[in-house]
């Protein structure tokens, strides 16, 4: 079935006037390298998205190997590298390497080919920047929470007091680096079990429990869920399939605008834009001092800031593919698919915008192909070879099984 499904997405990228690709690496419960790639073609004259391949890096993880695997697979099944027109990658150095990298090589063989470093990477780069005041507030939430999370009997006391004290939500979340929204829910699950965290921490003799009682502290943790919050929601409007540079450059236009916007009014003492800041300081009946709006306002700049350096404006050359026939397309089609539906008109044009159109802005559905292969090779299947599972499991497209039970049929006695 999975051999199956890959000839028919083989079929359909041999036919695509040009297609993307995009590209990662990780590697598995048994210490194998694994690389994974997607790609995007056009078919009938729609854009479609698939998984194309989960090769091992038999040693070395360098720009050499995974080119190597990459061309080796390319060649094998007859597809031209002349038609690639992008590659998107998590902006490595053996991806990004100006002389020796991945996207140089693949440049070489592919001279239409653009590199396209992931979005979402980018966006929670851009996120990571915060003044000292802030980040300490961070490091000592994620020392509170792993406190609780790194050890089984502190887990297990932790959830007796929250069903004690009548909590839907029992235990906090853990702080990984990697996983794009985890500082947001974090510090969201945090604020909202501060009473039992106080209590938990304060009979355990921990010196981070007179946090709670500190307005300030409090305050800048609340802040941080907040805006965490804002982000994670941008990060998943990134998301998603037949996503476009444009959709991306307009999402993080629209963020930067709410951000001059969220500054402005913290400097006017106005926190309507933090639903749980707002909520915290009318309860409290109090207004923020100084030590916490100055740093608040500085975060925010700082951001705008930040997001403007990884996210610069796209050039104005291209906005033409953007707005082509204003009243024709509002509303009708997605903007890829329209271009290819006008190509018998304007094949010229067409030409250009989907080859503008066509690479991944994300490596999202290479994230979300590394997820499954952490479900799909345990310690109980590490020997499994996982390329035709991840394939079946991924895939949009479906095996003919009409023509396995076909062939399989036995004549009748």
């Amino acid at each position: 079935m999975s051999h199956d499904v890959t000839q028919q997405l083989i079929k359909r990228v041999r036919e695509s006037r040009f297609y993307a690709i995009q590209l990662d690496e990780s590697t598995d419960i048994a210490n194998l390298s694994n690389l994974l790639a997607f790609v995007r073609n056009e078919h009938n004259r729609e854009i479609f998205e698939d998984i194309l391949f989960c090769k091992p890096l038999p040693t070395k993880t360098t720009a050499e190997a995974i080119f190597d695997v990459l061309n080796a697979f390319i060649v094998s099944i007859g597809i031209e590298w002349s038609k690639c027109v992008g590659v998107s990658n998590d902006g490595a150095r053996a991806m990004m390497g100006q002389c020796n990298g991945v996207i140089m090589r693949v440049k070489a063989v592919a001279p239409l080919a653009t590199s396209v470093h992931c979005s979402l990477l980018r966006e929670a780069l851009a996120a990571k920047r915060m003044s000292r005041d802030l980040k300490i507030v961070l490091d000592e939430a994620v020392k509170m929470v792993n406190f609780i999370k790194a050890r089984p009997l502190q887990s297990r006391l932790f959830r007796v007091l929250c069903e004690e004290m009548g909590r839907s939500h029992v235990q906090p979340l853990l702080h990984t680096e990697v996983r794009w929204l985890s500082g947001g829910k974090v510090l969201a699950r945090l604020f909202e079990l501060r009473d039992e965290v106080r209590i938990f921490l304060l009979d355990s003799n921990v010196e981070l429990s007179d946090r709670f009682t500190d307005f300030e502290w409090l305050a800048k943790l609340i802040y941080l869920s907040d805006i965490f919050t804002h982000l994670n929601g941008l990060n998943l409007s990134l998301q998603g399939k037949s996503v476009t540079a444009f959709h991306v450059q307009n999402k993080i236009e629209a963020t930067i605008k709410k951000l001059d916007m969220w500054t402005k009014r913290v400097e006017q003492s106005n926190y309507e834009s933090f639903d749980d800041l707002s909520d915290f300081l009318k309860k409290e009946n109090a207004s923020l001092p100084n030590a916490v709006s100055r740093p608040i306002v500085e975060h925010l700049q700082s951001l705008k800031m930040q997001l403007r350096d990884y996210f610069p404006a796209l050039d104005v050359h291209f906005s033409w593919i953007e707005n082509p026939f204003v009243d024709i397309c509002q509303g009708a089609i997605s903007l890829v698919n329209f271009w290819l539906h006008v190509r018998s008109e304007y094949p010229d044009l067409s030409d250009k915008a989907v080859r503008f159109l066509m690479p991944f802005p994300t490596t999202y559905l290479c994230e979300t192909g590394l997820s499954m292969l952490v479900v799909l090779k345990t310690k109980y299947r590490n020997r499994l070879n996982v390329e035709p599972d991840l394939h079946l499991q991924l895939s949009a497209l479906q095996p003919d099984n009409h023509h396995f039970v076909a062939g399989k049929r036995q004549p009748s006695h």
